[in-house]
């Protein structure tokens, strides 16, 4: 089926694109990094809360903090990758949406007092954020290597002390090393895993 965007251009956002472990040491820029948060930022979320926090860990400073709250097997991909990005959510986003929602000073009463309502919108919104830099990281020519697999209270102690932003997954980026690559692991076909009513 053809589309608006074209086959190449889905063949690198998904078909050809796989979760790298293994990196080649190729830097990624600074201006690369805001370019990609610039068009993450613009994925639809709810109510434009727009909750996703990042954390783009580039020096060996900021990775060696990391380093103790990873599990063991996801140290060597985390240290070699060029950039290891902490996703996480910020629990007072309605803080936000006299910017985000101008004119509309009802929207923050949405969420007022609403503990179980902030925790749900700030977790699904920003999980929808980091599948947002996926794509976007992809589309501007880096690989990904999203994980869970980390000490999740000690990141958050070690990077979001007395705040309100809690991590969400960890996402390597870079280049990956393609000769590195497994075989792709099969998906559920539609039948298995859609349904048309």
């Amino acid at each position: 089926m053809s589309g608006i965007v074209s086959d190449q251009s889905l063949d690198i956002i998904f078909r050809d694109a796989r979760t790298h472990t293994v990196w080649l040491d190729k830097p990624v820029s600074d201006v690369t990094l805001q370019a990609l948060y610039e068009l993450l930022a613009l994925g639809p979320t709810s109510a434009n809360s727009s909750p996703a926090r990042f954390r783009f860990l580039k020096s060996a400073e900021a990775k060696e903090r990391l380093r103790p709250h990873l599990a063991a097997g996801n140290v060597e991909q985390s240290m070699t990758a060029p950039v290891t990005v902490i996703v996480a959510y910020d629990l007072r986003f309605s803080d936000q949406f006299e910017k985000l929602s101008p004119g509309r000073p009802e929207v923050r009463g949405w969420f007022e007092g609403k503990d179980e309502l902030i925790l749900e919108t700030a977790f699904r919104s920003g999980s929808l954020q980091g599948a947002y830099l996926m794509v976007a990281a992809r589309a501007l020519g880096l690989d990904c290597g999203p994980m869970s697999g980390f000490d999740k209270a000690g990141v958050d102690a070690e990077f979001f002390a007395d705040s309100p932003l809690r991590s969400n997954f960890l996402c390597n980026l870079g280049h990956g090393d393609p000769a590195a690559l497994p075989p792709r692991k099969p998906r559920l076909p539609f039948a298995e895993a859609a349904e048309i009513l």
